[in-house]
């Protein structure tokens, strides 16, 4: 008996020492850290990739999930959507700008104040998280020479205030929503509201110094070192301790959907598929049955409109393109050069006219502008005008292009017979009888049956016949 409790007590320390040594061990699943990768502009890819990152990461249960950023700014909007996601997620998102020579500008610094944990790596910086208008002055900032500037600054060097009321209401609410997030995150809220009245900027050890960011790091690996044993608050209020000294780092690579959305909510991708979708439907109105333009036209505009309802746009400048569009059909039917000049106008003014922002990566290029709008004006003007003239020509096929042609007579008996007429043989009649090899006139056609006259006697220019 001693021999079989001592076998067994030998296997089952075997047993628990494989299991000890087998990869994917809790302890080991517990330090997964996933990592979600930003770089460029923010928008509404941006947003719909960290989305799907923070719920694949909560599902797996990894430990926290280091949030990459190398970015000049973006849309409110999609920032705004990933603060909320982040905040709202249950596993510990780690803010990290990232490599060296990255920045966090705008809508970056924004985010990076929302995340648990803020590192950078040597070499980057943060900050310029001023709101950004169209027509006008960037609020908060001082405008014209150093002494207006000077002059524009005072009681105690304060910023100066932005002039206009909405100016003012969109740096006032950038201020609120980023003082919170200092808040929340227990940062430099001082330095926050700077960043955005006066487009602050701190290089990666400046922001260290201020409280703006928790650590710096070279790397990722060095980065779960330090974060190894923080007390982090996630979602619900319940408290973590990190075990990341560890852990392995794995990406998550963004998905068909995010991809997707990265090139049709391009601002010059989403204007050439208007484009290329109206072109097509146009062709198709035009030409009924050609099928192949009105399909590509219609997924085109439809995929133009659907990139259009996720970017901030200016209805007045879609409502202006439209206008360029009608103007110019018009002058394709009614050519009178003013109207053709006015829809180019129209046209041109509404491009420009049609996004709201001027924010880092969703401006529309002026030479994309230039291209569909000289590609547009030459399609309406020369090919319908094609068509118009088409139309009003005579007609080059079927009965009414039968009518008053010459055709021989090759036989006749009584009123029918058989012409030539067209290069073809055709069966005849009518009212009169002919000898073969005389010219008579086509002046109807009814049941492939020619119905033919004599031809007409023509006149001498002296009035007699």
């Amino acid at each position: 008996m001693q021999i079989v409790k001592a076998a067994l007590v030998a296997a089952i320390g075997i047993a628990a020492l494989v299991v000890s040594l087998l990869p994917g061990s809790a302890e080991e699943k517990g330090s997964l850290a996933l990592t979600i990768s930003v770089d460029g502009a923010i928008g509404p890819a941006s947003a719909s990739y960290v989305k799907e990152a923070l719920a694949k990461a909560s599902e797996r249960r990894a430990e926290i999930v280091i949030l990459r950023l190398n970015t000049p700014g973006g849309l409110n909007s999609s920032m705004r959507e990933i603060i909320a996601d982040v905040l709202a997620s249950p596993v510990p998102v780690v803010g990290y700008v990232a490599p060296s020579g990255a920045h966090a500008a705008s809508a970056g610094t924004y985010i990076l104040y929302a995340t648990h944990i803020a590192a950078m790596a040597p070499g980057t910086n943060i900050g310029a998280a001023t709101p950004v208008q169209i027509g006008g002055p960037i609020p908060g900032l001082p405008t014209g020479t150093p002494d207006k500037e000077a002059k524009d600054k005072k009681e105690g060097d304060r910023p100066a205030e932005p002039k206009d009321v909405m100016s003012a209401k969109a740096t006032n609410d950038a201020v609120a929503l980023i003082r919170s997030l200092a808040e929340l995150r227990n940062r430099n809220a001082d330095w926050a509201e700077k960043a955005v009245r006066e487009a602050a900027t701190l290089s990666a050890n400046a922001a260290l110094q201020a409280s703006v960011i928790e650590f710096i790091a070279r790397d990722p690996a060095e980065l779960l070192k330090q974060v190894d044993g923080r007390v982090v608050e996630v979602a619900g209020g319940k408290t973590q301790r990190l075990v990341t000294k560890d852990g392995v780092v794995e990406a998550i690579d963004p998905g068909w959907t995010s991809r997707f959305l990265a090139v049709i909510t391009d601002p010059n991708v989403a204007f050439v598929l208007l484009m290329v979708g109206i072109y097509g439907l146009i062709f198709e109105f035009m030409s009924p049955g050609a099928v192949a333009p009105g399909v590509v036209g219609t997924i085109c505009l439809l995929l133009g409109l659907y990139a259009l309802n996720l970017l901030p746009i200016n209805y007045a400048g879609l409502a202006m393109m439209v206008v360029g569009i009608a103007l110019l059909t018009i002058e394709a039917f009614n050519p009178t050069v003013v109207i053709g000049l006015g829809g180019i106008v129209a046209f041109v003014l509404g491009a420009v006219m049609l996004f709201r922002v001027e924010a880092p990566g969703y401006r529309l290029s002026w030479s994309v502008i230039g291209i569909v709008a000289a590609l547009f004006s030459g399609f309406i003007l020369v090919v319908l005008g094609s068509i118009r003239r088409a139309r009003s020509g005579p007609p080059k096929v079927g009965a009414q292009a039968m009518r008053g042609l010459a055709a021989e007579v090759l036989d006749w008996n009584e009123n029918e017979g058989h012409v030539f007429a067209h290069g073809e043989r055709w069966q005849a009649r009518g009212v009169e009888t002919f000898r073969p090899g005389e010219m008579v006139e086509v002046s109807n056609i009814v049941d492939l049956t020619l119905v033919v006259r004599r031809m007409p006697v023509a006149t001498s220019e002296g009035g007699s016949s």
